[in-house]
C-alpha cells in the first residue's frame, strides 16, 4: 500500500482520500480476516494480506485495479450481487458459493463463504462494497470426497461376491463424477496376458478408451503397455492425456474434459501382482495436491479391500462346500470302516478270552493282547455310533429307568480304579421318585465317559457325581478337582476330534470324540449339556434331561422295567487303570546276559502296555528305565546320561518333539541317539521326526526284530562317535596349542608393523607439507608479481602447478586426519548434535553460500561420540552431499535425525547424481572416488567410516543412479 504509486491513480495520494474511504481501508488492512473492497465509480480494488492467497497469482497486479478486471472471470455471478449492495444499500450473504477462479493462471473449481455490504462515503451515500470472506474450498471438498468414501463402502458392506461388489463401484461412480469424472477397472486374466474390462463409469461402452480387453500386444490407445501395469506397485499419473489422444474424452459434470488421468494398482491381499488396475480421470478445474492424491489412494485401497474380500468369501463358500463334501465322506467312511473292524475283533476276542481260561502261564501277555482289543472295540464303537448320529442313522430306545439307581451303578465301576489313585469317588444318585426316559446304552456311554474324563485330569481330590431333580429338569452333573481347562479351550471342548494342547493328564492317549459323542447323545435325548471350568482348579459337566415324553422324538417308551447292563464298563475301566503308574520296575527275564558292559537306555511312553512290551524285548541285553512322559525322562536324564532314548511322540506334559528340541538345546546330551516312536505313518511324519533332531524314526506297529536292529545299530554309531570325538579332541587340543602360540607371535609383529607405518604416515605427511607450502607460496609470488611477463603457456603451466599443489595439500590433509582417527583412542561421551552441525554450516562458507541449499531439521538429539571425530564425519558428508551434482542443478542437502532402540541415526539426503548399487561397497575405501569428473582425493569417506566405527556406529548408504543419496551415521544415543 505505501509503495504503490498512488498519485498517478484516478484516486490520488491516500491524503486526499475521502475520510470514509481512509477510515474502511485502516479496518481492512488492520484486520486478520480475508477482506477485499471496491471503491468508487470503477470499483477500485483494495485487499489485505489475508485475502492474498484468494487471488493467487493476481497478487501481482490487483491492488488499484477496478474489481471487474480483477474478478472478470467470475464477474457474471458477483457483478449483479455487488450492483444490488451499490444501488440498494443492503449487504448480502452466500454460503459456500462455487466459483472457478484464476489465481493459479487456469481456472480452479473452489467454494466461498462470503457477505457484501455497503460502504459508506463522506456524504452518507454509498461510496463502495467491503466483502468479508472465508474459503471453503478444502471443506466443501473433503466432505463431499469423504461422502463418496463413505457410500462406497456402505455399498461393499452388502456386496458378497465380486460381481455385487463391481456393480456397486459402478453405480458410485456415477452418482459422484466430480473429483473422478469418467473411471473404468480392468482385472487380469490369471497368466497376466490379457485385461478385461469390468465396470466403468461416465463412460459409454462404445468408447474408444473403453476397450472390452486388453492384450500385452494391443493395448488401449496411449494406456501403458499392459505388462507394465502387471507390475506396477504404486499409483500411475498421466499427465496431458487429453493430448495424446484424437478423441474427445468423456467430461462428466464439467464442461471441459478432463487432462490427466490416474491408474491404481489393485492389491489383493498377500498377491504378489496387482488383481487388475483401476482408470480414474481428474478433475479439471482442481489442482493434483496431496489432499487430492490420498483420496485416490484411498479409493484404490478400498476397492482393494472389497475386491480382496470378495475373492476370499467366494474362495471361503468353495472351501465350504468342499469341507461340507468331504465331511459327508468321511462320515461314511467311519460308518463303513466300523462295521468292517468288529468282525476282525470280535474274532480276536473270543480265542484271547479263552486261552486266557486255558492258558495261565501265559496270562501276563495274554491280558495285555485282550486289553488292547477291548480298547480297540471301544474305539471302533465311539466312531460308529459317531459316525451313525452324523448321518442320522442312530435311533434311541428310551426305556423308563430309575435313573439314580442305574447312574450310581455305572460310576461305581470306577469306584476302585478311583482309589488306587489316592482319589475318592463321590456318588450322590440317590431315587428321584419316577421314572426317566432314556436310551441306556446311550446313557452308559454318557456317564463313562464322563467320569473317565474327570479320571483322566484329576491328580488329587476327588470326583463327584451327582444326580437331582430341578424343576423340569432331570440334571446329572460330574465334577472334578483337576487341572481344569483353560477359558479359551471351553468354546471348542464339544466339537469332535479337537484336544486341549499341553493340557496335564494322566495319558496323552485318546481320539477327541468322547466329548463330542456325548455332546450329540445329549441332544439325541433333547436334553442339554453345559460345562464350566477354572484352570487348577477343576471342571463341572452338567447335563440336563427334560422330564416327560413331549421332548422325545418317539412317543412310545421302547418298553417297561429298570434292569440294566454295564458290560461296557470293562473297557473304559481298563484303560484307565492302565493310565495310572507301575508300583515297581518289571522283572526282568533272568536269560541270555549280554557279553560286555549293558547300555543303559532310558524309555519314555504313556502307555502302560507299550512300556511293557519294549521292556520285555530290550531287558535281555540292556538295562531299561521307563517313564510316562517327556518331563519324567528329562528328570532321569539329569540325574544320569543314559546310552540311547527312545521316547513315543504323543505323549502328556512334554511330548516326544518337546523332549527331543530340548536335549538337543543341552551341550551334555546335544549327540544323545534318540529313536521315536509313533503311530504316525507316512513320509510327512517320518520327516518331521527327524527335522526336530531324532536320530530314527519307528512307526508303530513295529516288529520286534526291527526295534532291536535299531538299537544296537544307534548303540553301535555313539560309541563310534564317542571314540571318534575323544580323538578330534586329542587332536584338536594339540593344533590349538601350536596355533595360539603363532597367533600370538604374527600378532605382536603385526601389531609393531602397523604402529610403524601408522607413525611413518603421520611424519611423512608432516614432512611433505613444509616443501609443498613453499612451493605454494612462490607459486602464488609468481602469479601475482610475474603474471604479466608470462605468455599463455607459461600462465596455464602456472595455473595447473597451483592447482596440483592444492590437491596435493589437501590430500595430505586428508591422510593426516585418517591417520589420526585411525590410530588414536577416542574420549567418548554426550555431543549435542544441534550446536554442532549449526556451528558447521555457519563456519564454513561453501555452506552459506547463496548457490547451494542447507536445510537442517529442528530438535536433533544428543550422541555418545567424540567433538572432533563428529566435527570431521558432518563436514565430510555436508561437502560430498553439494559436491556430486548434475551439471546445472543446484545443490541441495536435508539433514535430519531420529532415535530409536538407543540408536540415533543422522541422515544427509541430497539431490545428486546417485550412486551406482555396485559402488556402495566400495565408496567407504580408502582412496577410491566416484567419478574423475569431481575434485576430491578419495579419503573423506574412508575417514567417516573409520570414526563411526571407533566411536561405536556406522555409516550405511542408500542410493541409485540419478535418484541422489542417503548417507546415514549411526551413533549410540546419550542416556
Amino acid at each position: 500500500m505505501r509503495t504503490f504509486d498512488w498519485a498517478s491513480h484516478p484516486l490520488g495520494p491516500p491524503e486526499q482520500w475521502p475520510h470514509s474511504l481512509r477510515i474502511i481501508v485502516r479496518i481492512l488492512l488492520t484486520s486478520r480476516y480475508a477482506m477485499w473492497m471496491g471503491w468508487g465509480k470503477d470499483l477500485t480494488f483494495f485487499y489485505n494480506d489475508s485475502y492474498r492467497p484468494t487471488l493467487g497469482i493476481k497478487d501481482e497486479w490487483a491492488l488499484g485495479a477496478p474489481a471487474r478486471e480483477v474478478w472478470a472471470e467470475i464477474w457474471p455471478d458477483i457483478g449483479p450481487r455487488i450492483d444490488t449492495v451499490i444501488s440498494t444499500g443492503k449487504a448480502t450473504w452466500d454460503e459456500a458459493l462455487r466459483l472457478f477462479l484464476k489465481r493459479s493462471g487456469a481456472p480452479e473449481e473452489t467454494y466461498h463463504t462470503f457477505s457484501y455490504s455497503p460502504a459508506p462515503n463522506d456524504e452518507g451515500g454509498t461510496g463502495g462494497m467491503l466483502c468479508v470472506v472465508t474459503e471453503e474450498t478444502e471443506r466443501v471438498i473433503g466432505e463431499r470426497r469423504l461422502a463418496f468414501l463413505r457410500e462406497l463402502a456402505s455399498e461393499f458392506a452388502r456386496s458378497n461376491n465380486e460381481e455385487e461388489l463391481l456393480a456397486a463401484v459402478e453405480r458410485e461412480f456415477t452418482a459422484h463424477p466430480e473429483d473422478v469424472p469418467f473411471a473404468m477397472i480392468y482385472l487380469f486374466s490369471e497368466d497376466g496376458e490379457s485385461a478385461a474390462l469390468a465396470c466403468r463409469a461416465g463412460i459409454d461402452a462404445d468408447h474408444p478408451l473403453a476397450a472390452p480387453r486388453l492384450r500385452a500386444d494391443d493395448p488401449a490407445p496411449a494406456l501403458p503397455p499392459l505388462a507394465e501395469l502387471h507390475r506396477m506397485h504404486e499409483p500411475l499419473h498421466v499427465r496431458d492425456f487429453d493430448r495424446r489422444v484424437s478423441f474427445t474424452l468423456p467430461r462428466g459434470r464439467w464442461d471441459r474434459p478432463p487432462r490427466d488421468l490416474k491408474i491404481v494398482p489393485l492389491l489383493t491381499q498377500g498377491g504378489e501382482r496387482p488383481a487388475g488396475f483401476l482408470v480414474a480421470a481428474l478433475n479439471p478445474y482442481r489442482p493434483f495436491d496431496d489432499d487430492y492424491r490420498g483420496f485416490i489412494r484411498l479409493l484404490g485401497g478400498q476397492i482393494s479391500a472389497g475386491l480382496s474380500n470378495a475373492r476370499a468369501y467366494a474362495a471361503e463358500r468353495r472351501r465350504a462346500e468342499a469341507l461340507a463334501e468331504l465331511d459327508r465322506a468321511k462320515t461314511e467312511f467311519f460308518s463303513n470302516v466300523s462295521h468292517e473292524f468288529r468282525t476282525p475283533l470280535t474274532l480276536m476276542l473270543g480265542p484271547l478270552e479263552e486261552e486266557l481260561r486255558e492258558r495261565p502261564d501265559r496270562r501276563e501277555r495274554l491280558e495285555a493282547a485282550h486289553r488292547n482289543s477291548l480298547r480297540l472295540l471301544k474305539l471302533v464303537n465311539s466312531l460308529l455310533d459317531f459316525s451313525r448320529i452324523e448321518a442320522g442313522r442312530m435311533q434311541a430306545a428310551y426305556v423308563p429307568t430309575d435313573l439314580g439307581r442305574f447312574t450310581a451303578g455305572l460310576a461305581s465301576a470306577f469306584d476302585s480304579v478311583v482309589g488306587r489313585a489316592g482319589l475318592r469317588l463321590v456318588i450322590d444318585c440317590p431315587s428321584l421318585g419316577e421314572a426317566t426316559l432314556v436310551d441306556r446304552g446311550m446313557w452308559e456311554k454318557i456317564v463313562f465317559n464322563l467320569v473317565s474324563n474327570a479320571f483322566k485330569f484329576t491328580f488329587a481330590g476327588e470326583i463327584e457325581v451327582r444326580l437331582r431333580l430341578q424343576g423340569e429338569w432331570v440334571e446329572l452333573s460330574v465334577r472334578d478337582t483337576g487341572t481344569g481347562i483353560p477359558a479359551a479351550e471351553l468354546p471348542k471342548i464339544f466339537e469332535r476330534f479337537h484336544r486341549v494342547r499341553g493340557a496335564r493328564s494322566r495319558s496323552h492317549e485318546g481320539t477327541g470324540i468322547g466329548l463330542a459323542l456325548v455332546n450329540q447323545l445329549v441332544r439325541l435325548h433333547g436334553g442339554e449339556i453345559d460345562v464350566t471350568s477354572e484352570e487348577g482348579k477343576g471342571t463341572e459337566f452338567r447335563v440336563r434331561l427334560r422330564r416327560g415324553t413331549g421332548h422325545l422324538h418317539t412317543a412310545e417308551p421302547a418298553s417297561e422295567g429298570d434292569a440294566a447292563s454295564s458290560a461296557g464298563a470293562a473297557a473304559y475301566v481298563e484303560e484307565a487303570a492302565h493310565w495310572l503308574p507301575e508300583p515297581s520296575q518289571p522283572e526282568l527275564p533272568p536269560e541270555a546276559p549280554a557279553e560286555g558292559p549293558r547300555a543303559r537306555i532310558l524309555l519314555a511312553d504313556d502307555n502302560a502296555d507299550m512300556r511293557n512290551y519294549v521292556t520285555r524285548l530290550l531287558a535281555r541285553q540292556h538295562d531299561v528305565v521307563t517313564v510316562s512322559d517327556g518331563e519324567a525322562a528329562l528328570a532321569a536324564i539329569q540325574e544320569r546320561v543314559p546310552d540311547l532314548v527312545l521316547s513315543d511322540v504323543m505323549m502328556p506334559r512334554l511330548d516326544g518333539f518337546g523332549l527331543v528340541r530340548r536335549l538337543r538345546g543341552d551341550p551334555r546330551t546335544e549327540t544323545l541317539p534318540v529313536i521315536l516312536l509313533s503311530a504316525r505313518a507316512g513320509e510327512d511324519a517320518r520327516i518331521e521326526g527327524l527335522g526336530e533332531g531324532a536320530d530314527d524314526y519307528l512307526i508303530k506297529p513295529f516288529s520286534a526284530r526291527e526295534l532291536l536292529a535299531r538299537v544296537r545299530t544307534h548303540l553301535g554309531l555313539a560309541r563310534i562317535r564317542r571314540d571318534a570325538a575323544e580323538r578330534v579332541r586329542k587332536v584338536e587340543e594339540g593344533l590349538r596349542r601350536v596355533v595360539e602360540e603363532q597367533v600370538a607371535e604374527r600378532t605382536a609383529k603385526l601389531q609393531e608393523t602397523i604402529a610403524e607405518l601408522e607413525s611413518f604416515s603421520y611424519s611423512i605427511s608432516h614432512d611433505l607439507r613444509a616443501p609443498l607450502r613453499a612451493m605454494q607460496s612462490f607459486a602464488q609470488l609468481l602469479s601475482e608479481e610475474c603474471s604479466p611477463q608470462l605468455n599463455a603457456e607459461g600462465r596455464d603451466y602456472l595455473r595447473r602447478i597451483i592447482a596440483g599443489s592444492g590437491r596435493m595439500d589437501r590430500l595430505i590433509q586428508d591422510v593426516l586426519v585418517y591417520s589420526r582417527v585411525a590410530g588414536s583412542d577416542l574420549a567418548l561421551g554426550p555431543v549435542p548434535l544441534q550446536p554442532l552441525v549449526d556451528g558447521i554450516v555457519e563456519s564454513y562458507p561453501q555452506f552459506r553460500s547463496d548457490a547451494v541449499d542447507v536445510l537442517v531439521a529442528r530438535d536433533l538429539p544428543v550422541v555418545r561420540g567424540n567433538d572432533a571425530a563428529l566435527t570431521q564425519c558432518v563436514s565430510n558428508l555436508l561437502g560430498n552431499a553439494l559436491k556430486f551434482v548434475a551439471p546445472g542443478v543446484r545443490p541441495r542437502v536435508e539433514v535430519s535425525a531420529e532415535s530409536s532402540g538407543g540408536w540415533v541415526r543422522l541422515r544427509f539426503k541430497d539431490n545428486g547424481i546417485g550412486i551406482a548399487p555396485e559402488m556402495h561397497g566400495k565408496i567407504f575405501g580408502i582412496f577410491e572416488r566416484l567419478s574423475r569428473s569431481y575434485e576430491g582425493t578419495g579419503i573423506g569417506l574412508a575417514v567417516v567410516r573409520k570414526a563411526a566405527e571407533r566411536m561405536g556406529g556406522r555409516v550405511t548408504l542408500e542410493s541409485a543412479p540419478g535418484q541422489g543419496s542417503t548417507f546415514c551415521l549411526e551413533l549410540p544415543a546419550f542416556p
